[in-house]
């Protein structure tokens, strides 16, 4: 029997996953694509910086690493900084013969398709051009623009793309609070001038499930008039804190695929968690052929080059993700671990298996703790258990309103030990 199938027979008999009742089936559509948004929206965000170009190439190859088909890089028609990033990228991409595929964003003028071309013809690479137009009523009202403006912007953009054999996907700004009419006329528009994928975004994070839904099935009816294979892409961001549930919920209501930034990062509170998106999607069995065990360097990598600090609450990659210091936790990974059992310490207090991504459960002594937290401690470091030295310690825990640091359980080790 393979390990996989042993793995999941003792996951069946240990654990009830109510997940899994009447589920409809797969989430994934088979082609289905992750597009990497770090590199441009997530440097959006006020609170980064922009990092280095070496920085950036080693975020590059870790996507390439976790198995991410598309990466966007960025607007080189922003200047001269820009344009010269996404060409040192562009070229890594090629003289390393990297799987993952590139692509640049411009707004719906020729002047920010130029530069895109240039690099594209540079470094011997075809870039998937992202041309963006705000389309939502109120975006309209504030900027004084007509539809017929909009159209015509988008359409020269994009046979300009076009005629220089760049494949263009057209995003609509603001999608999720836009009329069907507009959107029904910009999106034949680009159909009909080459594009051949949609990007739906909710640019302010202002969609729930249902709206996801909606939209997403609207834009299939659209598509299916027009007779054209055409991709559909998910852009969320999460101001109500659903920038995830909608990314997960994009694919199964029809989205081939969805975007999403390392640690979420991105415009005012940011975008769906690249990490946390494919967490999920593994744990659901959907993601058989994607090894994450880069997923925790991708992370602090990009933590360390735009100078963010990760909440210590994060899943998956805070710092008490995989830590306890309660006394009935500890207890229970104690004796899984005496049972010499690590698959099963992994997930005794644990709804995600912290060696899936190179991490381990770790057990700390504090106010709440017991003697299953000390004892813990002490075999960890080869520190002989004694019963007083346990009792010390417990005490020593009590008297604090946190958890103990290690030089201080060291500290009454020592005293102990006179």
């Amino acid at each position: 029997m393979s390990e996989c199938a042993t793995e999941r027979d003792r996951t069946t008999a240990l654990i009830f996953d109510w997940n899994e009742l009447h589920r409809k089936g797969r989430i994934l559509p088979k082609n289905a694509t992750f597009l990497d948004e770090t590199l441009r929206d997530g440097l959006q965000n006020p609170s980064v910086i922009d990092p280095s170009i070496e920085d950036k190439l080693e975020i590059l190859h870790l996507m390439e690493d976790l198995g991410l088909h598309v990466a966007n890089l960025g607007l080189p028609g922003s200047g001269k900084r820009a344009f010269e990033g996404v060409l040192r990228m562009c070229k890594e991409v090629a003289d390393c013969k990297m799987s993952i595929r590139v692509a640049c964003a411009g707004r719906t003028v020729v002047a920010d398709v130029t530069p895109i071309v240039e690099i594209s013809q540079r470094a011997g690479l075809p870039i998937e051009v992202y041309l963006f137009t705000g389309s939502s009523p109120i975006r309209q009202f504030v900027e004084n623009w007509e539809y017929k403006l909009l159209a015509k912007r988008s359409t020269e953009a994009i046979d300009a793309a076009i005629s220089a054999g760049l494949p263009v996907a057209y995003v609509t700004e603001d999608t999720t609070r836009s009329r069907p009419e507009v959107l029904t006329s910009l999106f034949r528009a680009a159909i009909d001038h080459g594009a051949t994928r949609l990007c739906l975004s909710d640019t302010v994070g202002h969609a729930t499930p249902d709206g996801v839904r909606n939209l997403i099935h609207f834009t299939k009816n659209v598509i299916a008039g027009t007779g054209a294979e055409i991709g559909i892409d998910w852009h969320g961001h999460n101001d109500r804190g659903l920038a995830l549930e909608n990314a997960l919920w994009a694919f199964e209501y029809g989205a081939d695929r969805v975007h999403a930034t390392g640690l979420g990062i991105g415009e005012r509170v940011g975008n769906a968690p690249m990490e946390l998106l494919l967490l999920n999607l593994k744990l659901l069995g959907e993601l058989d052929n994607h090894n994450l065990a880069e997923l925790l360097a991708y992370c602090e990598t990009i933590a360390r080059a735009v100078h963010w600090d990760i909440p210590i609450n994060h899943p998956l990659v805070g710092r008490d993700a995989f830590r306890t210091a309660t006394g009935v936790h500890a207890s229970a990974v104690v004796k899984a671990i005496t049972k010499g059992d690590a698959w099963l310490a992994d997930r005794i207090y644990s709804g995600v298996p912290a060696g899936m991504i190179g991490r381990s459960q770790e057990v700390c002594i504090g106010f709440m703790s017991g003697a299953s937290n000390v004892l813990f401690w002490l075999s960890q470091r080869g520190i002989p258990p004694a019963e007083k030295l346990v009792t010390e310690i417990l005490k020593a825990a009590k008297a604090h309103d946190r958890i103990l640091l290690d030089e201080e359980v060291l500290a009454v080790v020592k005293r102990f030990r006179g």
